[in-house]
């Protein structure tokens, strides 16, 4: 069985005595520079933007209209030759640029990383958050009840307030 393009990214394949050989190698060198270590501008966006620069891309939001119409959840890359897209696959990351953070396609949707500037998340929920004050050291005092009750709050603050226990 013979395949004009790849299984997974669609590049095209050259075949023995095919004419103009060097569109279809130019056209599968654009793909891969579109998915290789990629960035994309946006993941909001469903209309293309007016005058977009060479090489920029978007993950095209739902309901895309204007020439990005049908390609929901696919990648949009502006080229000298117009608009290309690619249909993401299971384990496709990209960092995107407005949200300051990774997205990866799950195979069906898109989701954020787990790993954000704001700390990690599980399942949407944040579990690690940026980092709290010190905590002092108990000292002193009188009474060792009160003072170890004091230092267990102060812990247990601590780490609600880098999520790592629930409020």
């Amino acid at each position: 069985m013979t395949m004009d393009a790849t299984m997974r990214w669609v590049l095209p394949q050259i075949f023995a005595g095919q004419a103009q050989k060097e569109l279809f190698h130019n056209e599968a060198l654009t793909r891969i520079d579109m998915l290789l270590h990629g960035a994309v501008e946006s993941a909001d966006e469903g209309t293309p933007p007016v005058s977009p620069a060479v090489g920029e891309c978007w993950i095209v939001a739902a309901d895309a209209s204007g020439a990005w119409e049908g390609q929901d959840g696919g990648l949009a890359c502006w080229t000298e030759g117009g608009w290309r897209f690619a249909a993401p696959r299971a384990g496709l990351v990209l960092w995107v640029a407005d949200r300051g953070h990774a997205m990866e396609h799950d195979g069906a949707n898109w989701r954020n990383s787990a790993v954000r500037e704001d700390g990690f998340y599980v399942g949407g929920t944040r579990v690690v958050g940026p980092q709290a004050g010190a905590i002092a050291s108990p000292a002193g005092g009188t009474t060792v009840d009160t003072e170890a009750r004091s230092t267990l709050a102060a812990i247990l603050s601590a780490l609600r307030a880098h999520g790592l226990i629930a409020a």
